[in-house]
Order: C-alpha cells, then structure tokens, then sequence
C-alpha cells in the first residue's frame, strides 16, 4: 500500500465546479497553472522560490482549503486587519488521507508576528515566562509544545523570527515529525530549512514547479558563493 495514503494532505488539482477561469494576475503564475494540473504531496514537502514566484499564493490557498486560521490552529487565530480569502482557494481539490482528523497549524510571517505580541501581551499581565522570550524562542517553544502533534503544518517563511539556531532547533521539529508519521508543508528562503530530510524538494519559479535536490538548488548555490565573497554581489552597490 502507498505510505502517502495516510497523509492529511495527499494532493491537490483544480476544483470540478471552480470558477471558469482564474484572474488575469494568477494565470502569470506558473507555478498555479502547474498546481492546478494536479500535485501530490510527501510527509514533508518544501517549496523554494524567489519573492513572487508564487509559492506563497500556493500555501495561503492551500491553509484556506483546509480551513485553517491564518494565525495558527483551528480556534486560535490572532489578526489586527481583515484579509480577503486567497482567490485561488476557490479552485482547489483537496484530497486528504486518512490522518486528516488529527489537526493542522498554519502560520506565515505576517500573522506570525501578530501572533507572538498577542502571546507577549497575555504574559505580561499573567506574570508568565512568555513575556521573558523573544519572538523567535515562543515560536519554537509553541511548536514544539501545543501543536507539535498536530496532523498537519503548513508555514510560510517561518525563518522570519528565527535566528540561525532557532532554525536548526525548527528543522530538528519537522525530522521528529516525519519520523512519528506527522506531515509539514513549508515554504521558505532558508537554506536551513530547505535542508529537511526526506523531503520532497521543489524550486518554484518561470519554469513552475521543479523537483530539486539541495545541492542544486540556485539559493544554495548563491548563499555559497555569498559566504565564500560577499564582495562578489555587493561591489555592484552605488556608493
């Protein structure tokens, strides 16, 4: 039998009764018309991609089809400004497996942000240790506490908060959670991140959706050559 049978999340195509066609602004996405084409998922799926690639559009679509908050798990939603629904959610397929009554999370940097002061401002008037961390050591403390167990995560650019250890304390989460059967879907401009083992690895960009290694992917490589000369990219800057 297909281990991804038991995923929350196993695939994604265009909805059968969906809008007949999508606005003028998604169909330049590549990387929608190849999602609406059908895609499966693994236990840990990571997109990567440049600002406006798209891979972002695809994670709020996806956490709206699942009817996950944008501030966190189903019934803790924390947000100073209203946000129309993401247009694409409306032609989405979702197919779930059979873990799909376990829960999920979703969180992305804008909410994130929103989120932790709410948690700080509670601390305070409660005396609680919340109001001692920073952002960055609440989210991995949340995690790893409240929703670790959770069926399904879906973040976008979680890196966001986190320093270099907090990254690798949030990779070591998401290793955890394959390895108990958990899933986690992850958009990020981490190489740390991008890094997740066992994950099934796609490059998002012109070209759509590409299936990738680490070791090949161009934001790898441009850290590399950054961190070997940074002068390389940075001579060009006007004085």
């Amino acid at each position: 039998m297909d281990p991804r049978v038991d995923l929350p999340l196993r695939s994604v195509a265009r909805h059968a009764h969906s809008p007949p066609e999508l606005s003028p602004w998604l169909r330049r996405i590549p990387a929608v018309r190849e999602l609406l084409d059908g895609f499966e998922f693994a236990w840990t799926t990571v997109f990567v991609g440049e600002n406006g690639s798209g891979k972002s559009t695809i994670i709020e679509a996806l956490a709206t089809s699942l009817d996950l908050p944008h501030g966190g798990g189903t019934g803790w939603e924390v947000r100073e400004h209203a946000e129309a629904t993401p247009e694409l959610a409306d032609h989405l397929q979702i197919v779930r497996g059979a873990a799909s009554n376990r829960g999920g999370f979703f969180l992305r940097a804008e909410t994130m942000h929103e989120s932790m002061a709410h948690l700080i401002e509670i601390g305070q008037s409660r005396g609680l240790r919340h109001s001692q961390q920073s952002h960055g050591e609440m989210f991995i403390d949340m995690l790893s506490g409240k929703f670790m167990d959770l069926g399904l995560w879906i973040l976008d650019e979680p890196e966001s908060a986190l320093s270099f250890t907090s990254s690798l304390s949030l990779l070591q989460l998401i290793r955890e959670r394959e390895r108990a059967g958990q899933q986690t879907v992850l958009a990020t401009h981490s190489p740390i991140l991008a890094s997740a083992e066992g994950a099934d690895l796609f490059e998002v960009g012109e070209w759509g959706l590409r299936e990738s290694t680490w070791d090949r992917l161009e934001l790898v490589d441009h850290w590399r050559r950054f961190l070997t000369d940074p002068q390389r990219y940075t001579r060009y800057f006007d004085d």
